[in-house]
């Protein structure tokens, strides 16, 4: 089995915003990619994960 297939990528800063499909669900995802930063989490609405990644302030 393959991971999930990320689509609509965007990077907003150090953090990158995507979509995928998980269970027939539409899912968005906002990841931080600095270095020794362990910031990531799942939302329902891309709104909402545009707006972590807009927020999030980096602890590395």
């Amino acid at each position: 089995m393959t991971g999930p297939r990320f689509r609509n990528v965007r990077r907003i800063g150090p953090v990158q915003v995507a979509s995928f499909l998980a269970r027939g669900r539409h899912r968005h995802l906002a990841a931080c990619t600095a270095p020794n930063c362990d910031f990531s989490a799942e939302y329902d609405s891309r709104a909402a994960a545009e707006l972590a990644a807009r927020t999030h302030r980096c602890k590395a």
